[in-house]
């Protein structure tokens, strides 16, 4: 059993998030600093980053993170620098971006986060630690991925991921409450394509208590319908009742999506991210794509030999379409 003061001698992990003073960036840190991400005897610099204009509602919480007296915090870093922001990060959630607004075209939103995604992954690629993993949360979160790891090119392609957890964390609540059982029995749930409305939540392959969902859930109908359009219009639903877009459960998936690349996968299981393809399932190849994937503690691989069916199929390749019409739009970027 480790001692009270072990922490004391470890070195800290220098962790950056981005958008610190928004809303999910706001729900995430008090998590970090909590112990919830890398342990509650590993130490932390937490580098916090946010546009020049918002640095005053950053101060704002770095006074309510001293004020919480977390042991683990070895030391704040605010900062508006991108070129300090990424100093010996071993751990990056790439949180800030910029909402889509009404009479925005998707194409407008994906080249405005461009301009942030861009300089963020060469600045990534200069200042970061040599085993340093990322996580794109902001949206559009795959393509924006894809820009910020095209823009880092002495980084390599597998310590990119974009974040489809919080669907997989949406589909399982889903088909537990249908099926009437708890969260905990839900497994195997993978999140293919695209966190848009064209994902496609992969109930075929997915368990119920060690089960095929198909054989517990015997409504096919619900499940190809209201199942998938619940999980692909969750957000918009949570803004449409609340008001803002997810916050709480966001931060929440991002603390399960970096652990899952942190920590071994049990090998009856898998997760949700969204990696870079190289071909894998007919993909094509260089999308960041949502997959079911696994890891060892040192990489994160892709699940490979499920089946689909025709109906399955046809829902990948077409969230397979929007990723590459994204990536034709910010060509430029890359």
């Amino acid at each position: 059993m480790p001692s009270p003061i072990e922490h004391l001698r470890k070195a800290p992990i220098h962790v950056t998030v981005t958008g610190a003073a928004g809303q999910i960036g706001y729900s995430l840190l008090f998590r970090i600093a909590s112990g919830e991400l890398c342990g509650p005897d590993q130490p932390v610099v937490l580098h916090l980053l946010e546009i020049e204009p918002a640095m005053h509602a950053l101060e704002g919480v770095v006074m309510e993170l001293e004020d919480c007296a977390f042991p683990l915090i070895a030391r704040l870093e605010p900062t508006s620098r991108l070129e300090s922001a990424f100093v010996d990060a071993s751990l990056v959630f790439l949180v800030g971006s910029i909402p889509r607004k009404a009479g925005m075209e998707r194409s407008d939103l994906l080249s405005i986060n461009g301009g942030i995604f861009k300089p963020q992954g060469r600045a990534i690629s200069e200042h970061a630690a040599s085993n340093v993993r990322i996580l794109v949360v902001g949206n559009p979160c795959n393509t924006n991925c894809l820009i910020a790891r095209s823009n880092a090119p002495d980084i390599p392609d597998d310590r990119w991921f974009a974040m489809t957890r919080l669907d997989e964390n949406r589909a399982k609540f889903q088909l537990a409450r249908k099926a009437g059982v708890s969260v905990g029995e839900v497994s195997n749930v993978a999140i293919w394509g695209n966190h848009s409305s064209t994902q496609f939540p992969d109930f075929e392959n997915a368990l119920i208590a060690h089960e095929p969902v198909p054989g517990v859930i015997t409504d096919r109908g619900w499940l190809e319908n209201s199942f998938i359009e619940t999980v692909q219009k969750r957000g918009a639903t949570v803004i449409e009742a609340r008001g803002a877009s997810s916050a709480a459960s966001a931060a929440n998936a991002a603390i399960d999506s970096m652990r899952s690349i942190l920590e071994p996968t049990n090998a009856s299981d898998w997760c949700s991210l969204g990696v870079c393809s190289h071909g894998e399932y007919g993909i094509a190849e260089g999308l960041q794509f949502g997959f079911p994937v696994r890891s060892d503690a040192e990489s994160v691989s892709i699940v490979e030999g499920l089946s689909h069916s025709a109906f399955a199929v046809e829902k990948i390749r077409l969230s397979e379409r929007e990723l590459l019409t994204e990536k034709a739009e910010v060509a430029a970027l890359l």
